[in-house]
């Protein structure tokens, strides 16, 4: 396998506001632990002026070119599904997440098809955990040198006990913002050239938003796996 192969995502650097969207993944995964309703209390405040919010980028029809590529896509990432199930989008988000072609996309036009994913209210968008999930553009370079791909397989999806329990004790709690967690898991299958290959087991949780008669978006990704 090559020096490259990209397993774990590097870090991003953080600016103001991906702190603050990264600290509300954070406090759902405190909410998996503790229960619902300190997590409606963190997203119902105010937020500070100085953790002011950049929005999540869209999708535009120039892209910023790398090298080796023409800047013109050649291939596509899949859309979201049209569900109001929360497990049935995670399990397509974490499959779109595993799921990247280096030989047919740039880095910018592959996280731009991931843009579509993202719930619109920006309040809840934590985009700068979904980068994290992809090869930085230099890294993404090399990977497209060696015509690198990897597609996934999904196994299951569930939602984690513990937040499952907070929800019981407290169902009406996550009616502010519908924000749910989810657990993935399954498997990327790795390519490249000349004749190279491999695989791991890969699992995640996703904070999928799905409001009622509205279809689910992805949130963002939580820093750590819930079982």
């Amino acid at each position: 396998m090559p020096k490259n192969h990209f397993s774990e995502p590097r870090h991003s650097a953080r600016t103001t506001s991906s702190v603050w969207r990264r600290t509300l993944i954070g406090a759902i995964v405190l909410t998996i632990l503790t229960g619902v309703a300190g997590l409606l209390a963190y997203l119902t405040r105010d937020e500070p002026a100085a953790s002011a919010k950049e929005p999540v980028p869209r999708a535009s029809a120039t892209l910023s070119a790398q090298p080796g590529f023409s800047g013109t896509p050649v291939g596509s990432v899949a859309a979201p599904p049209r569900t109001s199930d929360p497990i049935t989008f995670a399990k397509a988000a974490a499959q779109a997440l595993w799921n990247y072609d280096t030989r047919a996309l740039s880095q910018p036009e592959h996280l731009a098809g991931l843009q579509r994913w993202m719930t619109s209210e920006a309040k809840y968008a934590d985009w700068a955990s979904v980068t994290k999930q992809v090869p930085d553009p230099v890294l993404w370079t090399r990977l497209h040198d060696n015509q690198q791909h990897v597609t996934a397989t999904i196994g299951e999806g569930h939602f984690p006990e513990a937040f499952k329990s907070a929800l019981a004790a407290d169902p009406g709690a996550i009616t502010t913002a519908y924000v749910y967690a989810v657990t993935v898991s399954g498997r990327q299958s790795i390519a490249w050239t000349g004749s190279g290959a491999g695989a791991e087991a890969r699992s995640l949780t996703v904070a999928v938003q799905c409001r009622p008669q509205q279809d689910c978006a992805l949130a963002g990704v939580l820093p750590n796996v819930a079982p």
